[in-house]
């Protein structure tokens, strides 16, 4: 599988929800750069990570573009994120059903079949207004 192919599995895994369906495709060092927060290493804190969010939110994602630099290894993309605010998160308004659209882009890094990097940005105060 290219870097490519790695990231577009990584993908579709999030959108069927087969949460070890991405853990599989995830370095066992990984690093998780979160939206306006610190980084996490490991699959366990990625992991945690899944099944929080899981709580909280139902999303799908939609109209990816995907960007690679010539050594294949970083992949870039753009896509957007449709979801509901099931359960309240810490810090944030308090959710009950809302829905939202919002813009996301990431970058994610492949080695050796294996993504050892994904860092997800998007609109945080944009999202709160949509939810609020």
């Amino acid at each position: 599988m290219t870097a490519l192919e790695t990231v577009q599995a990584y993908y579709q895994a999030f959108n069927n929800q087969d949460w070890a369906g991405m853990l599989a495709l995830l370095h066992p060092e990984v690093r998780h750069e979160v939206n306006q927060g610190e980084a996490q290493i490991g699959i366990e804190a990625f992991d945690a990570f899944l099944r929080h969010m899981d709580q909280c939110y139902d999303e799908k994602l939609s109209a990816f573009t995907y960007f690679t630099e010539p050594d294949g290894k970083k992949i870039a993309v753009e896509f957007t994120v449709s979801g509901i605010y099931k359960k309240s998160d810490k810090g944030l308004p308090t959710a009950h059903g809302q829905t939202y659209v919002l813009p996301v882009g990431a970058f994610l890094e492949v080695e050796a079949g294996k993504i050892t990097r994904v860092t997800n940005y998007y609109n945080l105060p944009l999202w709160v207004n949509l939810v609020s």
